[in-house]
């Protein structure tokens, strides 16, 4: 009994026949004897592998992984050496390529978490990525299969939900702080600028009343200044009075001294006799006051006192 077979050109397909390899390729079409012929088909499109982890952290949290692996048979012949793809029996090679694929992952990605805290696994799923991909590539369970992993993805990674509340919890107080913190810096901001304003406004100040007080000082000098000259104006008018003066009295000096040892009597002689009675008379009297010791007795007669009053009450 002879059949054919056409595969498209994503599948490798393996021919034996009486146990002999007889053809071998990709897309191939042939009849073959089907009594003693062995058809083994490997597919050789890219495949997706999704993933989900749990997993532990240093910190002996559990965590969630969630991803997924893309992959390809890059060596059909070797594949087909080590799992059954033969056709006509119900083969789980597919099953278990996948199952021993999504095993490496995960004993690699479990590697990389036991290495980080909790806090770490959570927002390094690019390094995780980039490290179990690179792990993946150089795996020798990996190459020994004959697959070649394409890429790697990571879909996301969560802690248990008591675990996520809590942070959530303590993020939540984080940013809460971060605002007070945030308002409280501008509240000193503001308080520090009024203050620099208020700062500004007395150093201002402080520069004006110096310069009044530079103003009133120059002022006040300049009164002084004044004042001293005037003084100087005094002393040298004052010193030219008394100048004045000692002059006229030296004058005045030298014109009484020959006057002085006349007598008064000389004098009114000299004056053309023109004194009245009562002065002669007031004259007589002081000089005879002056010579009182020298009198013995005086009598004055009642005639000449009335008339010295009578001429007095004129």
């Amino acid at each position: 009994m002879f059949s054919f077979l056409k595969v498209p050109p994503t599948t490798y397909v393996l021919h034996y026949a009486g146990g002999k390899l007889e053809r071998e390729g990709a897309g191939l079409s042939f009849f073959y004897y089907t009594p003693t012929a062995t058809i083994i088909t490997v597919p050789l499109t890219s495949t997706d592998a999704p993933f989900v982890f749990a997993e532990s952290t240093a910190d002996f949290q559990s965590v969630t992984v969630q991803g997924q692996l893309t992959y390809r048979v890059s060596d059909p012949k070797r594949l087909a050496g080590l799992l059954d793809f033969s056709q006509g029996v119900m083969s789980d090679a597919p099953r278990k390529l996948l199952e021993r694929l999504v095993q490496s992952t995960q004993s690699l990605t479990r590697t990389v978490t036991q290495r980080m805290n909790l806090r770490e696994v959570l927002v390094s799923s690019d390094q995780l990525r980039e490290e179990v991909l690179n792990s993946l590539k150089q795996s020798e369970a990996v190459t020994t299969l004959g697959v070649e992993v394409l890429g790697l993805t990571i879909l996301g990674i969560k802690p248990t939900p008591e675990m996520a509340k809590a942070l959530e919890a303590e993020a939540r107080e984080a940013l809460q702080r971060r605002s007070d913190e945030a308002i409280y810096a501008r509240r000193n901001a503001a308080v520090e600028q009024e203050r620099l304003i208020k700062e500004s406004e007395l150093n201002t100040q402080i520069a004006v009343e110096e310069k009044q007080r530079q103003i009133r000082e120059t002022k006040m000098a300049a009164e002084i200044a004044v004042e001293e000259q005037r003084a100087k104006l005094v002393d040298h008018r004052v010193e030219n009075e008394r100048k004045d003066a000692d002059s006229r009295a030296y004058a005045l000096e030298q014109i009484l001294k020959p006057i002085r040892q006349v007598d008064w009597r000389s004098l009114m002689l000299m004056n053309g006799g023109s004194a009245d009675a009562r002065t002669l008379i007031a004259m007589a009297f002081q000089d005879l006051a002056g010579n009182a010791q020298k009198i013995g007795e005086l009598n004055i007669s009642p005639d000449l006192l009335q008339s010295l009053l009578a001429a007095n009450r004129k």
